[in-house]
């Protein structure tokens, strides 16, 4: 009973998506009616506002890790030990995807997947990040970053903790990040997908 409440929680957590509210607060136009259509940081940086996107960002990701400390505080496990933890991770990314209070009409998740994986181990994160700036910087492509730095994270948990819970979870998540990118590879593989910046047209 105890999961099955802290992963209700983190879901409806994960399903504030900070991409309408900002955009909302700040009368910017619906993330949803514009550029990629996806609720998140990257499509709302297409309306070129800055502070909207780093609010966006800043949203998504915290609320990933908020589920994860919420998790460790109220059960007392370690987030790497235990399975509590990683499961909120989980399911604050899954709220994220198809967000109950916005007509299951989310985002991709990398932000919030961030924020999960920062929160449950600060390499685990930093090993990630890495990953995914290092393709940004020579590529310019976030898609492409994500899609790579997804695959790492398993890869990153597997190295750091074995075959433990959490790294399955991770690996969980991976899958659910690469799934939100699907159309993403498609226009990859024919050369269309948009460099960081481009304006929403």
């Amino acid at each position: 009973m105890q999961t099955a409440l802290i992963a209700l929680g983190a879901y409806l957590l994960g399903s504030v998506s900070f991409a309408v509210v900002v955009s909302r607060l700040m009368g910017l136009p619906d993330p949803h009616s514009y550029g990629s259509g996806n609720p998140g940081a990257t499509n709302v940086l297409r309306t070129g506002n800055k502070l909207a996107a780093a609010l966006t960002l800043i949203g998504d990701t915290g609320k990933g890790a908020l589920a994860v400390v919420l998790a460790v505080l109220y059960t007392g496990e370690s987030p790497v030990s235990g399975i509590d933890a990683p499961i909120a991770g989980a399911m604050a990314l899954l709220g994220h995807a198809y967000p109950v209070f916005h007509g299951f009409r989310g985002g991709k998740g990398v932000a919030t997947a961030a924020g999960v994986l920062l929160a449950l181990h600060w390499l685990l994160g930093l090993g990630t990040l890495a990953t995914f700036a290092i393709i940004l910087a020579f590529f310019r492509m976030v898609s492409l970053a994500s899609i790579i730095a997804a695959l790492f994270a398993a890869f990153w948990a597997f190295f750091l903790f074995g075959p433990a819970p959490v790294s399955f979870v991770v690996s969980a998540i991976a899958l659910l990040v690469l799934w939100r990118h699907r159309e993403n590879a498609v226009r990859l593989i024919q050369g269309k997908e948009p460099r960081l910046g481009a304006k929403a047209k």
